[in-house]
């Protein structure tokens, strides 16, 4: 690998480490990549280019990703409330299905309350007899993964559905389209490679699509709910054009995409 500044090499290895940037090398190796034989030509730079170009995208995603967990919550607790009449209906059983499920969740629960010092919290344990606060005070205090597990766990279909069709979708939809925003939101919090890698978890729809592409068109579709005159269209385009070396086939860019009437 081509080096114009050796020690700064060595700088970039202490404080990223190379391990991490191990997996922006894999992309410069010849085939077979089993050998670990560095294409020629390939500079240190090059592969520093990729990883400032993850970082930024997972800063901007993981920034859309809290408009979309925001409107969720809000919806979720909302809309319960609305339909079951009921503010408190999150920590009462009788709304959901499966009593196991309920129970963990419970737990999460009294052990989020019992840690969180917000002030709302604190007020309403000073001044209400009730054991939990309503629902838009729980949803507030619980990860994006409790929110779907929440979710998918109420009895009432007509429930489900309506929150559900809030964003255009059907709950089965809904749901894992949740599970993967709950964990792309999670690799982005804690730094993991997003741009070229074959998630694991597969959207319901689109099928068996293991980009980060996919990922972004779900984003685009609930922004387009949540926040109507979104620029999210304007940041992916800017951020490709900042780094126009990088292979977006490799994030499973389709040819023609801004064409494709979601990014349109």
């Amino acid at each position: 690998m081509l080096m114009d500044d050796e020690q700064k090499v060595v700088n970039y290895l202490l404080n990223i480490g190379y391990h991490r940037l191990s997996a922006y090398i894999y992309p410069f190796y010849k085939s077979p990549k089993s050998n670990l034989a560095i294409k020629e030509g390939t500079t240190f730079e090059q592969v520093l280019t990729l990883y400032r170009f993850d970082k930024k995208l997972r800063i901007l995603l993981f920034n859309e990703i809290e408009k979309i967990e925001v409107a969720i919550r809000s919806v979720l607790a909302n809309i319960g409330c609305q339909e079951l009449n009921d503010r408190y209906w999150i920590t009462k059983p009788e709304y959901f299905a499966n009593v196991g499920k309920f129970n963990q969740t419970l737990a999460v629960i009294e052990k989020e309350l019992a840690s969180s010092k917000e002030d709302y919290i604190e007020n309403f344990r000073r001044n209400y007899a009730e054991s939990y606060p309503p629902a838009w005070m729980i949803t507030e205090v619980l990860s994006f993964g409790n929110l779907n597990y929440i979710y998918s766990n109420i009895a009432s279909n007509k429930l489900m559905k309506g929150i559900a069709n809030y964003f255009g979708l059907k709950p089965q939809v809904f749901t894992s389209w949740l599970t993967v925003l709950a964990n792309l939101r999670n690799m982005c919090c804690h730094h993991a490679r997003v741009w070229n890698r074959d998630f694991m978890l597969n959207p319901a729809e689109p099928r068996n699509k293991k980009r980060i592409f996919y990922r972004l068109c779900i984003i685009r579709y609930f922004l387009a709910s949540v926040s109507p005159r979104n620029s999210f269209n304007e940041k992916i385009v800017n951020l490709l054009v900042l780094f126009p070396s990088i292979d977006i086939a490799a994030m499973g860019f389709c040819r023609n995409w801004q064409d494709e009437h979601l990014w349109r």
